[in-house]
């Protein structure tokens, strides 16, 4: 049924996630084996230019691209949280509007429930 708690809770999220060169591919590969996100891609070499204590900061990162659902972000961010070296990490997410349902399956199927988190 369309629009369903349980479809809601299904919809896949892409993330962004930005975080210190050489730390993604550590942070990923734990998010990955503990099955908060089926797949993260980490783009390297990024320059960010923010504003930060008072002055505009700039460094490079890597971003990571982030596939999870809807019903993982908040156990996926307390855990981003945990392993992230900053005290404010980027963390923003989109619903994934469409795609190739096929791989939206599989994503889906890759990332476990909030129910099944823990146990």
């Amino acid at each position: 049924m369309a629009g369903s708690a349980k479809e809601s809770a299904q919809t896949a999220y892409v993330a962004f996630v930005s975080c210190p060169q050489g730390k993604g591919r550590e942070i990923a590969r734990e998010l990955v084996n503990e099955r908060l996100a089926a797949c993260i891609n980490i783009i390297p070499a990024i320059t960010s230019v923010y504003f930060w204590e008072g002055q505009i900061q700039e460094d490079g990162e890597e971003l990571m691209v982030i596939k999870t659902t809807a019903d993982a972000w908040q156990n996926l961010q307390a855990r981003i949280k945990s392993l992230h070296p900053y005290d404010l990490p980027e963390m923003i997410y989109f619903p994934i509007e469409g795609g190739y349902e096929p791989y939206l399956n599989w994503l889906r199927s890759c990332v476990r429930s909030q129910e099944t988190v823990g146990g």
